[in-house]
């Protein structure tokens, strides 16, 4: 390719534009095959030079409106997922292996609502110190993060919760979590601790509900 100007003043272009429509299949290609979401810059660093994976990605969230797989943002990153209207479909196929003791309800609830928290901010609005292992096990969910430390001393680390948590609970964003109004017409903040033993896992209590509970008197993971 000659590299010389055009009759017009232009130099020709290195990377012809690739067709919006390829566009739009690699885009799907691209989302279907991988384990996880993938960020605009996962897409734009595997499609050719020039490429608009925005707007591939709008379309093809358009074209896929109302069918039995939709294409979903969640946080910064998108990926396929079932319609929800048809979750229910799918229940069936769902395992549950364990259940979240209360403190690691709470404690993701109030780093979901108050992100980044630093844990002495957890305690605080807690009233109850939270133990290491209650972290660690969010962590090791994947549904928390590191965020940046404060710049306060001591720099303590801040959490945050993930994209993974995002896509668990099918959400855009953190704004999409249920506010005060949602909350009340559930039911939860009426909920009430259980009789049972703060060691003991709570499993009829909501996380944003056991933010509204008297706090217990000790922690567990």
């Amino acid at each position: 390719m000659s590299d010389r100007p055009d009759p017009k003043g232009q130099a020709p272009e290195l990377f012809p534009p690739t067709p919006m429509a390829e566009q739009e299949r690699m885009v799907e290609a691209l989302l279907f095959a991988s384990a996880s979401p993938l960020s605009l810059r996962d897409l734009a660093g595997r499609m050719p030079p020039g490429s608009n994976p925005a707007k591939a990605l709008e379309q093809l969230r358009l074209r896929y409106e109302g069918r039995g797989v939709e294409l979903q943002r969640l946080g910064d990153a998108w990926a396929f997922r079932t319609a929800p209207d048809l979750s229910g479909l799918l229940r069936q196929e769902v395992v549950e292996t364990r259940k979240l003791s209360r403190a690691a309800t709470e404690t993701l609830a109030i780093i979901a609502y108050h992100q980044p928290v630093t844990r002495a901010e957890i305690e605080e609005i807690r009233g109850v110190s939270v133990s290491r292992g209650t972290i660690d096990l969010l962590i090791e969910l994947k549904w928390v993060r590191f965020g940046q430390r404060r710049e306060t001393p001591g720099r303590p680390v801040t959490f945050m919760v993930t994209d993974h948590f995002l896509d668990q609970f099918a959400l855009s964003s953190t704004r999409d979590l249920p506010g005060l109004k949602d909350l009340r017409e559930a039911g939860l903040l009426d909920a009430r601790p259980s009789p049972q033993g703060p060691e003991e896992e709570d499993e009829d209590t909501g996380a944003a509900a056991s933010l509204f509970d008297p706090p217990p008197e000790e922690d567990s993971a």
